[in-house]
Parts: C-alpha cells; sequence; structure tokens
C-alpha cells in the first residue's frame, strides 16, 4: 500500500494526515481512520477472521 491509496494520506493536497485506528486485535494500524465506528480490523485479522468463522458450519 502507499501513500496515495488513501485520500488523506501524506500525499494529499491538503497536507493534513488522517490518523489509522488501531486492530483490536493486534493494535497495528487498519485502513480506517479513528473516527471509523465499530470493530476495527487490520487486513491480516480481518483475513483470519473471515477464515475462522467461514468454518465453523
Amino acid at each position: 500500500m502507499t501513500d496515495t491509496d488513501h485520500p488523506s494520506g501524506p500525499g494529499s493536497p491538503s497536507g493534513t494526515a488522517t490518523p489509522y485506528a488501531e486492530c483490536v486485535l493486534c493494535r497495528e494500524p487498519t485502513e480506517y481512520p479513528e473516527s471509523h465506528r465499530g470493530i476495527t480490523l487490520c487486513p491480516v485479522c480481518a483475513w483470519r477472521e473471515a477464515e475462522r468463522t467461514a468454518c465453523s458450519g
């Protein structure tokens, strides 16, 4: 992922960076801003959670 993937990142025209929310499981940065409501998961934890729930059949 690059800085241009997020419109409010360091490469944005306004020059202001929006801090990203932490993953609730591993505390890594997520793709969501801190203002995002609900459970925020990083891509790795989201993938693992999807695998876990898909196989709980």
